[in-house]
């Protein structure tokens, strides 16, 4: 990963629109995003089974770079091709995050995210006793995975989200946006080593055992386009 902070984001576009999509995401959107201050690597990968979910990940060289004056204004100011595609993304989950973990390369042909909490149903010293171990638990395999054949980088994620107002391209997508809590995201050259580690020890059932919710979710996606700062002219 560059940089101390990311913005994971997951959402799903019709097949009838797709194409438009990702026109307007290579040659407008990423473009846009990545001449702001602190955007330096744009990411975007499709549902490797062939559905209509994409997983978008920028990141971020500071935290600051979430709430700044020049991205504030290019989010309450969309171009009208971005006026157009907003309301085809549905479902979307949007995190502001801060980087707790990293080992290895963020991008890679094929990613697995996870997105997770810890359980909530204890009191509050329990509660944060979970909260640490399962962080721990999370620590290790961010550190351990890449060093696997087939696999290339690991990191773990937190959302902080700014306490900024609700955007203009909020109001167009229809619905206030949804956060995970903690994102961790797994990258490979081998999509079957990333299939193992979904039936092994990111399967929902291992991360119970660790400590999550039984609200995880995992999904698995290969790689269409990745941009930095430095390729804009």
């Amino acid at each position: 990963m560059w940089g101390q902070a990311a913005l994971a984001m997951w959402w799903d576009m019709a097949p009838d629109i797709r194409d438009e999509f990702e026109h307007w995401h290579s040659h407008e959107h990423f473009p846009e995003r990545l001449g702001l201050p602190g955007f330096q690597r744009a990411s975007r990968w499709a549902d490797a089974a062939g559905g209509e979910g994409f997983f978008v990940l920028y990141e971020l060289a500071t935290y600051e770079a979430l709430v700044s004056p020049e991205y504030q204004a290019r989010l309450n100011a969309p171009s009208d091709w971005s006026r157009r595609m907003m309301p085809h993304h549905r479902n979307m989950v949007r995190s502001q995050c801060r980087v707790l973990e990293q080992s290895g390369g963020a991008v890679a042909g094929h990613a697995l995210t996870v997105r997770l909490s810890p359980v909530a149903d204890a009191s509050a010293p329990w509660r944060e006793n979970l909260r640490a171990n399962l962080r721990a638990h999370l620590r290790t395999l961010v550190h351990a995975l890449p060093l696997q054949a087939g696999l290339t980088g690991a990191v773990l994620l937190q959302t902080d989200t700014p306490a900024i107002a609700p955007t203009t391209e909020q109001a167009i997508r229809g619905h206030a946006d949804i956060a995970a809590d903690w994102v961790l995201v797994v990258t490979g050259y081998d999509a079957a080593a990333l299939t193992l580690l979904e039936q092994g020890p990111l399967s929902r059932d291992s991360l119970e055992v660790a400590g999550a919710s039984q609200g995880t979710t995992v999904g698995a996606y290969q790689l269409r386009l990745t941009m930095v700062d430095k390729e804009l002219s």
